[in-house]
């Protein structure tokens, strides 16, 4: 809140500075869960138990549902994933095009 009543340099690098840690504190432990429940998941495989193993991958592909926009930040509701995919596939058929131009 002390940024928007005194938007000085200091607070804006104080407020990059709490966003950069919390984003890199947010994707520790979201990697943190997904290789516990990558673990899990090859333990379910490796034992048979195909139910479990099922409903374990449903609940990762359901919780890795996020995307980061040009900016970094994370996208999380579906009303702004869907433009960020948008505005994202360009950029990406972009780039392989321009690929096969300088390839050939």
């Amino acid at each position: 809140m002390q940024w928007l009543q005194d938007p000085t340099q200091s607070n804006i690098e104080n407020l990059c500075n709490v966003r950069r840690e919390t984003s890199r504190h947010t994707r520790n432990k979201r990697n943190e869960f997904l290789k516990a429940k990558v673990d899990e998941l090859e333990t379910n495989s490796q034992i048979k138990n195909i139910g479990d193993l099922y409903r374990g991958l449903r609940r990762v592909t359901i919780i890795t549902n996020i995307v980061t926009d040009e900016k970094g930040d994370l996208l999380t509701d579906t009303r702004s994933i869907l433009p960020g995919w948008r505005n994202h596939f360009p950029q990406l058929l972009k780039r392989i095009y321009y690929r096969e131009v300088v390839a050939s």
